[in-house]
């Protein structure tokens, strides 16, 4: 009798021991934003890297709270700007977005504005391109699921419909709906997604999700202008096998990196396209291909060319986001607002001549 009670409590044991260890697992598949890891995603890399950068967060964190003592306003300056770079806390970062973007005045200057467009009469063709969207917006993201309670999936579509019927120049097209999500992730709140949606596309981004598309379409060309000072080598390899730059990097603009780079490091290069403004786009592509142009430069063809794209978006150097970041101010080497909107006016002007 005594030696079964003693194999019923091993048994026990060991039961409990698994469901902790399967609970455990379960937890570690699902990302702190809901997103589910890849199979083959490499926990060891992972928790290497965030004992590092776990200290660093508490430190910045600890700055923050400082910086802001309770305060919901941050102003601009050159103490702000360096804070930003080096990364602002979750706790913080839906306050600082709002603040050093416009949104917090915008939302402050229209109160009940967001709620008249839900209530309003809404546009069915808008409607049901954002319905045919919703399901493909995130699969891997529990947060994002129809079962999920309560689901991400209707704060999605409240915002998107309130932003098509706000501006119905730009209404709807793919893209918004993953930087809409990343936008409800991080601030929980239907009505601040909807005014850093309309900072973004109204002010940062201009003409990215316009009708034709121009500012998009241009931005991608000043890309491959800017290649071809700083990194020689890859444009003439674009050139030799007639890769046009939106077949490797529209993805990367049109939806700023998310489901480009990892979370953190998208999040971390949000930060600062909130507060200093499109040009963190620039030092984002440029890093990646200044970076890795030894990797391009193997191209022999042109489906080399864009597998060797998709390769320089995966691996450590972009999942170390604080590294990463501090390689972005650093590896493209001076880029002087006045010099790329000088290529911003000449590449509209190009395509404007070809009819887009």
């Amino acid at each position: 009798m005594e030696e079964r009670n003693r194999n019923r409590e091993t048994q026990e044991q060991q039961l409990n021991e698994f469901d902790k260890s399967t609970a455990k697992e379960r937890i570690d598949r699902i990302d702190p934003y809901g997103f589910e890891r890849s199979t083959d995603f490499d926990y060891d890399a992972y928790e290497e890297f965030m004992s590092v950068y776990l200290a660093i967060l508490t430190r910045r964190s600890i700055k923050w709270s400082k910086l802001l003592k309770g305060n919901k306003k941050v102003g601009k300056s050159l103490k702000v700007k360096r804070y930003v770079r080096k990364g602002i806390p979750n706790e913080h970062r839906s306050l600082i977005w709002m603040v050093s973007s416009g949104a917090q005045a915008q939302m402050d200057q229209n109160p009940g504005y967001y709620s008249k467009l839900l209530n309003g009469e809404k546009d069915a063709k808008l409607v049901d391109a954002i319905n045919t969207d919703l399901h493909r917006t995130f699969p891997d993201n529990v947060l994002f699921r129809k079962t999920a309670e309560p689901s991400l999936q209707k704060a999605l579509f409240n915002v998107l419909v309130a932003y098509g019927q706000h501006n119905k120049t730009v209404g709807y097209c793919q893209g918004m709906n993953f930087v809409t999500g990343y936008l409800i992730i991080i601030t929980k709140d239907e009505e601040k997604s909807f005014w850093l949606l309309d900072a973004l596309l109204g002010r940062i981004l201009p003409d990215y999700y316009s009708p034709d598309m121009l500012g998009l379409k241009a931005d991608q060309e000043v890309l491959g202008e800017l290649v071809k000072v700083k990194v020689p080598g890859v444009w003439q390899m674009m050139e030799q096998h007639g890769v046009m730059w939106t077949l490797v990097v529209s993805r990367w603009f049109i939806c700023l990196f998310v489901d480009v780079l990892p979370v953190e490091t998208v999040l971390r290069i949000w930060d600062c396209l909130f507060y200093e403004g499109s040009k963190i786009l620039f030092r984002v592509a440029l890093t990646l291909i200044k970076h890795n142009q030894t990797t391009i430069l193997q191209a022999r063809n042109f489906p080399d060319v864009c597998d060797k794209f998709k390769q320089i978006i995966k691996g450590h150097f972009v999942e170390d986001c604080h590294g990463f970041m501090q390689s972005i101010f650093i590896e493209p080497g001076s880029l002087p607002m006045t010099t790329i909107n000088k290529l911003r006016e000449k590449c509209q002007a190009s395509l404007l001549a070809q009819g887009l």
